[in-house]
C-alpha cells in the first residue's frame, strides 16, 4: 500500500466542485468499460449528484466526498481514487469491490467555501470565506432518528441519495471524506479494529503530521485508543446531555450515515485530517494547568464569544431582508456556543477533571475556541454582508458590521499568533485520506 500512496501528485490548491465533477465525467468518457457514470439524487439548488462506479468486485465500497462543504480534501481524493482504479486493472482486481465514488454530497454548500480553495491558507482567510449549514441542513446529519423524546425523519434530497446508495448496494465498507481544522489526526470507526488501528496510526507519521492526543470532538464520544474513537452516535450524545442537565432536543438532529450502515453491517470509517498542525498535538506531557480550570476558562471565553455574537444577530433581527444560508446557520450555531459553554461548565466540576492538563489538551482547546469565533463571527460578517450587498444599509446593521469587523480582527489576530501552527501540503493530506480508504477497505474485505 505504501509505494500506491507515491502516486498522489502535488497539488496547490483544493477543487471545486465543477472540477470534481468533470474529473468524473472525464474518467467515464475515457473509460467506458470500467467506469460508469451516473446521477443518483438532486441537491436543493438543482446541481446533480454524481457517482462513478468502477471495477466489478463481488463487494461493494462507498467512498463519498463532500459531506460537510467546508471540508474539501476529499474532493481531491475521490479525484485520484478514481483515476487509480480506472488505469490500474490489478489494484481494482486485488481490491475485490465494486466502487461507488461520489464527487460532493453538498455541492451547494461546497460553492460557499470555494473563495478559500485557492489560499491564501490562513485561518483568518479560511473564516472569512467559511460555510457550513445550520444542523438540519447539513447531509451527514440528517439521516432518520428515533430515540427515547427525539424523533427526526425531515431527511434531505442529499442524504436520501446517500440513503438510496447504501440500501441498493449494502456495502462492506463505505467512508464519506471529512476533514478537521488544527491539531493532529484521528480516525472514527463504526466498530473496534485492532488490527485496522495500527495501520491507520501509523499513516500520518509518514508524512510528519502528528496523531490527535487532545479534547475528542464531543464529551460523549468513545475513544478505542489513541487517536481512534467510535463513531459519533447520537443515542450516546443524547444520554450524554440528559446526564449533564442539558435538553438533548436543543442539541440534535438527525442521525448520520455510520449509524445508518449498522443494519447491513458495514464498516465505516473515517479520517479527521487537520489543514494546520503544530507539536502540541500529541504532546501527553502534564501542565501545570488543572484540566478543571482549562475547561472552565474555554468555557467562560465561550460565553464571551456567544454573548457578542447573539448580541449582534439580536440588535439586527428585526431589519435583515434575506434568509440567505448565512442568515439561517448564524441563527443555528450562534445559540449552541451558549449551550456548548454550559456543558463544559457542567462537567468542569467533575472529580475525574481533577487531574494535569496535558499540553495537548490545552491546545486542542485553544485551537476548537479560534475554530467557533472564527467559523461562527465569520459567517455572521457574510450574513450582514449580504444584507449590505442587497441595498439593506439600515443603521444597525451598518453600526454592528463594523463592531463586529473590530472583535473579528482581534480574533483572527489570536487565532494566527497563538501557537506554532505550520501548513500541511495538500498532497500529505491527500496521500494520508487515500490510504486510510485503501486500509479501510482491505481490513473489511476480510473480515
Amino acid at each position: 500500500m505504501l509505494d500506491e500512496l507515491d502516486t498522489v501528485p502535488d497539488h496547490d490548491r483544493f477543487a471545486t466542485v465543477d472540477e470534481v465533477h468533470q474529473t468524473l465525467t472525464t474518467l467515464a468518457r475515457h473509460h467506458p468499460g470500467t467506469a460508469t457514470l451516473r446521477r443518483i439524487g438532486t441537491s436543493r439548488l438543482g446541481d446533480p449528484l454524481l457517482c462513478l462506479t468502477v471495477g466489478d468486485g463481488p463487494r461493494h465500497a462507498i467512498v463519498a466526498a463532500g459531506p460537510h462543504p467546508n471540508e474539501p480534501i476529499g474532493g481531491l481524493t475521490v479525484s485520484h481514487l478514481a483515476a487509480r482504479l480506472c488505469a490500474d486493472a490489478a489494484l481494482r482486481r486485488s481490491s475485490g469491490y465494486t466502487w461507488h465514488i461520489v464527487g460532493c454530497l453538498d455541492p451547494d454548500g461546497t460553492r460557499l467555501n470555494e473563495g478559500w480553495f485557492a489560499g491564501p491558507f490562513t485561518k483568518t482567510h479560511y473564516g472569512r470565506h467559511f460555510y457550513r449549514p445550520a444542523g438540519h441542513e447539513q447531509v451527514e446529519w440528517t439521516f432518520p432518528f428515533s430515540y427515547k423524546r427525539a424523533y427526526f425523519d425531515r431527511v434531505l434530497p442529499e442524504t436520501l441519495a446517500l440513503m438510496r446508495l447504501i440500501d441498493d448496494t449494502r456495502p462492506a465498507f463505505l467512508t464519506t471524506l471529512h476533514n478537521g481544522e488544527a491539531g493532529g489526526v484521528f480516525y472514527y470507526l463504526s466498530r473496534p479494529e485492532p488490527d485496522l488501528h495500527a495501520v491507520l496510526k501509523a499513516l500520518p507519521g509518514r508524512y510528519g503530521v502528528p496523531l490527535h492526543a487532545g479534547e475528542p470532538e464531543h464529551p460523549s464520544v468513545r475513544r478505542f485508543e489513541e487517536a481512534v474513537f467510535l463513531s459519533p452516535n447520537m443515542e450516546d450524545a443524547y444520554d450524554y446531555y440528559e446526564r449533564v442537565g442539558q435538553n438533548p432536543i436543543d442539541h440534535i438532529a438527525g442521525a448520520a450515515s455510520d449509524s445508518y450502515i449498522r443494519r447491513y453491517g458495514t464498516l465505516g470509517m473515517t479520517a479527521e485530517l487537520p489543514y494546520w498542525t503544530d507539536a502540541a498535538a500529541d504532546d501527553t506531557t502534564p501542565t501545570g494547568t488543572l484540566y478543571r480550570d482549562l475547561i472552565r476558562d474555554h468555557a467562560a471565553r465561550l460565553r464571551d464569544a456567544s454573548a457578542l455574537l447573539s448580541q449582534t444577530l439580536t440588535a439586527v433581527a428585526a431589519d435583515l431582508v434575506t434568509t440567505s444560508p448565512f442568515v439561517r446557520a448564524s441563527r443555528s450555531f450562534i445559540p449552541m456556543l451558549g449551550l456548548m459553554a454550559a456543558v463544559d461548565e457542567r462537567r468542569a466540576g467533575a472529580a475525574e477533571n481533577v487531574r494535569p492538563a496535558t499540553v495537548a489538551e490545552v491546545a486542542s482547546c485553544r485551537d476548537n475556541l479560534n475554530s467557533a469565533r472564527l467559523r461562527f463571527g465569520g459567517m455572521l460578517l457574510r450574513a450582514l454582508e449580504g444584507e449590505l450587498a442587497v441595498g439593506n444599509t439600515t443603521a444597525a446593521i451598518r453600526a454592528h458590521y463594523r463592531e463586529l469587523c473590530a472583535a473579528y480582527a482581534k480574533w483572527c489576530e489570536e487565532a494566527e499568533s497563538g501557537g506554532s501552527d505550520r501548513t500541511i501540503p495538500i498532497r500529505h493530506l491527500v496521500a494520508i485520506q487515500y490510504g486510510a480508504i485503501l486500509a479501510g477497505a482491505a481490513h473489511a474485505n476480510r473480515s
